[in-house]
């Protein structure tokens, strides 16, 4: 018996009815992006900052609050809010740029994704609107004047009083699909506050402006045709109707503005129209009756206004439907209520059967998130740097500048991106995690967003994987093999078949990255790779994307390992693929030589480079120095984590696999003439039932995890520390030239600008590193068994077993989100109006990271990507090796 959403999921699948075209698809922010930045510095932020977004017209997508669109972005549904205080409508979440934040980029408005359908035939979000004046003012200036030490100041710093008096409105927004075009919007407003407040609704609907950039087109038009009831009509989408009405009978008048650029306002040069993107603002803020038509326009709100009483509730419902229907609201009740049912359903048939409610709640709130991250994203990168037809041309020195060499990419797409404000952008190895995530609910899905950046127009000629918008080029862990498996893995799991189509695929892409990586980031060709910061921005003595300021070059044990597992991942991937086609087997004969060199490199050393230190039992970045020697940099990080997944556990019962695998380790043995001191990848014990393949051995692993497992060093009461705690009071100090270089354990904020000041990698948890962690553990605890086992970290007289240790490190990690024995969420933090108001308690932010000592949730507070991680994590434990 199937839900009625994996219903829809078959149909969307079997090309019967594109169920995936309307969704939540709209960005929370556009401005201050690379897309958006004509600039002759690069300065994004400045460029187009927040203070121009309600009066300046888009280039490339568009943003809202609580937003809706077609997956071309020709349309979009968002909703606009005013308490008769703010200085501005409230059209956008607000937050601070790189620079103004004093630990970098941060949002400050409070919402909340609380439900979402892979086909978004439902979905809910919470937003959080005060009743007293927004303090922009105050959120910047506060900010800026604080410094690196200092925690950031947040919104509810900023109106506290008005907090703990509930002086807000909880506005609920809920989408649900009638059909596969047609929608009902349901917006419940409750004034939580204890008097009375007016509010204003804007329901709103608009087109993205294609038309300024394009020479020849026109604004599509849409035009009131009744009260409360506008018509539009577009090429691609045909007619369609947009209906609003209130739960107090009244209708709401409808008011029109073009979505163009305010010149007048921000430039001092004239309009191009009569009406212009901040009409509506002018209206309802200022009163200005001049700025709005009563008759059409390219971006339309409906009006509603109302003063609720203290506990009262307004709902408004929108209709959006391709038919002019005579009632358009007879069956919206219906269908919300049938749609939030089959979601519960859904995520019921999802979940597993042993979680608690609380761990339900959670699960459901990660997958809300991720769907909800879903964005359009559209960048063409020539056309970036010529310019429009019509427009001012770009500053020359444009073409010599970021991306400039990544001209190929043309990207228009729904991708899967960290967080809607904060990184409205895909980022390559945070997109890696969110199909892994994704695979559980929507493995189609899963499998076209591990293809989108492996297209022509996005994967470099060359064969890298562009990282992120503010530079392709830069370098991100290679873990694109790794997911595609375990999508493979998940949807052969949970459905009983395999998309070997699908591998195929991947498999020449990933080669291509693989030897992209091959050729460009073994400088020295002895399998040794670098790939500067790879993604952990703070955790190194140096900038890692800078020359040295000892001279010489860093050898990076991450680097080094991230290409030991891409090649595992590929070994894997070839042994899948040649069960069908032997001729894969020359692949795998190839990849065996490359982890062989690799592990050699990484375990013994090759040339100058060592990067195990047999004095600390651990692996360090090295410097090296012609002439004058090589020197460990002997900083105990989450570096040394990643040499252990690159490891293979291959059950005893797939005798063809494991004859393949010992006849290719055998023959690379004869032809390179194997001596004692080469390292082996075939681990020795085990208790019989799977046989490995692995750079790390058993000695190795166990001082790795004595240091792991050690509170005092990296266990954090709620996973893996990112920096050894050690150096909280042993920071490790480099002196070049007079000036010294630290590295001190910081379990919070980061007191380091070294990128931006957004990022710390010196000690929070992260849940990709650990993610990957607790799955490299299940990989060795079933090669190994019971015959292996460390002391319990709770019980250190006890020996428990490594996969009662993945049990309980995925147990800790889960800890962070969900309720403890105290009905706290450590996300939370010490924040008691957070932790225990009946309107906040259950509404989870998955953040970017976690402080290492509290769990507090830290840096992007919707980082729904790779912290949905968690669904698995609470889905299989520590049992998170698939297949």
């Amino acid at each position: 018996m199937t839900t009625a959403e994996q219903d829809r999921l078959a149909e969307a699948k079997a090309g019967i009815v594109d169920w995936r075209r309307w969704g939540t698809y709209l960005s929370e922010r556009a401005w201050g992006t690379v897309r958006e930045d004509y600039s002759t510095d690069g300065n994004a932020w400045a460029y187009f900052p927040f203070e121009h977004a309600h009066s300046r017209a888009y280039r490339w997508n568009e943003d809202g609050l609580a937003g809706w669109c077609d997956r071309d972005q020709i349309i979009c549904l968002g909703l606009a809010l005013w308490n008769g205080r703010d200085g501005v409508l409230k059209e956008r979440p607000y937050g601070l740029t790189n620079e103004q934040g004093n630990h970098g980029e941060d949002v400050k408005d409070y919402w909340f994704y609380t439900d979402n359908l892979p086909t978004h035939a439902y979905a809910s979000m919470v937003y959080k609107y005060p009743q007293a004046a927004f303090p922009y003012a105050d959120l910047l200036t506060t900010n800026q004047n604080r410094g690196q030490s200092q925690g950031e100041y947040e919104l509810f710093d900023a109106l506290r009083d008005q907090w703990l008096e509930q002086r807000y409105f909880d506005v609920r927004v809920d989408y649900a699909k009638s059909a596969p075009e047609d929608l009902f919007c349901r917006i419940t407003v409750v004034n939580r506050g204890p008097d009375p407040a007016p509010i204003h609704l804007l329901p709103q609907l608009w087109y993205r402006n294609t038309w300024s950039w394009n020479p020849g087109q026109c604004a599509p038009r849409i035009t009131k045709c009744g009260d409360g009831r506008v018509r539009t009509t577009h090429p691609q989408l045909g007619e369609r109707w947009f209906s609003v009405t209130t739960s107090t009978g009244e209708v709401p008048p409808v008011i029109f503005c073009e979505n163009e650029t305010n010149n007048t306002r921000l430039f001092g040069t004239p309009n191009n129209a009569t009406t212009v993107k901040d009409g509506i603002n002018d209206y309802v803020v200022n009163g200005d009756q001049d700025a709005i038509s009563e008759s059409e326009g390219s971006k339309a709100a409906a009006h509603v206004i109302a003063t609720l009483q203290s506990g009262e509730t307004l709902t408004v419902t929108v209709c959006f439907a391709t038919a002019n229907l005579e009632r358009p609201f007879d069956d919206a009740d219906t269908v919300l209520s049938a749609r939030q049912a089959e979601a519960a359903e859904f995520y019921r048939s999802v979940a597993a059967a042993d979680l608690s409610e609380d761990e339900r709640l959670v699960q459901r709130q990660a997958f809300a998130g991720l769907l909800w991250c879903k964005q359009f994203y559209n960048y063409r990168v020539r056309r970036w740097l010529k310019g429009d037809p019509g427009q001012p041309v770009p500053p020359e020195q444009r073409w010599n500048s970021r991306n400039s060499d990544w001209q190929h990419l043309a990207v228009t797409d729904v991708i899967l991106m960290p967080d809607a404000w904060e990184y409205p952008w895909f980022a390559a190895w945070d997109l890696a995690f969110h199909c892994v995530a994704m695979a559980m609910i929507d493995p189609e899905f899963a499998k076209q967003q591990i293809l989108v950046l492996q297209q022509s127009t996005a994967q470099h000629p060359h064969g890298q994987i562009p990282s992120y918008e503010w530079s392709f080029g830069d370098t991100n862990p290679p873990v694109h093999a790794w997911a595609a498996w375990q999508v493979y893995q998940i949807e052969r799991t949970q459905n009983g078949s395999a998309d070997r189509d699908f591998l195929v695929r991947v498999y020449r892409s990933v080669t291509l990255n693989a030897m992209w990586w091959l050729n460009q980031k073994d400088a020295s060709d002895r399998g040794v790779f670098g790939g500067g910061f790879l993604g952990m921005d703070n955790i190194g003595v140096f900038n890692r994307d800078l020359p040295l300021p000892t001279g010489g070059q860093l050898a990076q044990v991450d680097g080094t390992a991230w290409m030991a597992a891409l090649i595992f991942h590929l070994l894997e991937i070839t042994i899948e693929l040649s069960r069908a086609e032997p001729n894969y087997l020359t692949m795998f004969g190839r990849w065996i030589w490359d982890a062989w060199l690799i592990a050699n490199a990484l375990e013994k050393g090759s040339d100058h480079v060592s990067f195990w230190d047999e004095r600390t039992g651990f692996y360090h970045d090295v410097i090296e120095t012609p002439g004058a020697g090589n020197h460990s940099l002997e900083v105990f990080s989450m570096q040394a984590v990643v040499p252990l997944f690159a490891a293979i556990a291959i059950p005893t019962t797939s005798v063809e696999v494991l004859d393949t695998v010992n006849r290719c380790l055998d023959e690379l043995a004869r032809a390179y003439e194997h001596t004692d001191r080469d390292v082996s990848l075939r681990l020795k014990g085990g208790d019989g039932s799977h046989c490995m393949v692995a750079i790390v051995h058993t000695d190795r692993l166990t001082a790795i995890l004595e240091r792991l497992l050690d509170p005092e060093q990296f266990l954090s009461p709620n996973g893996i520390r990112s920096l050894s705690k050690f150096h909280r009071d042993h920071p490790y100090v480099y002196r070049v030239n007079g000036e010294d270089h630290a590295v001190s354990y910081q379990p919070a904020e980061s007191d380091s600008r070294m990128f931006g000041g957004n990022s710390n990698w010196r000690g929070p948890v992260w849940l990709p590193m650990n993610f990957l962690f607790v799955q490299a553990l299940d990989s060795y605890a079933r090669f190994l068994g019971d015959t292996f086992t460390v002391p319990d970290p709770n019980e250190p007289n006890t020996p428990v077993s490594l996969a009662g240790i993945a049990d309980q490190m995925a147990r800790r990690l889960t800890g962070l989100l969900v309720r403890d024995e105290r009905g706290r969420r450590l996300t939370h933090g010490d924040n008691d109006y957070f932790q225990t108001d009946p309107h906040w308690k259950d509404l989870v932010p998955f953040h970017e990271y976690f402080d290492g000592d509290t769990g507090r949730g830290l840096g992007a507070s919707h980082q729904t990507g790779w912290t949905a991680t968690v669904a698995l994590l609470l889905q299989f434990r520590g049992r998170l090796r698939f297949g």
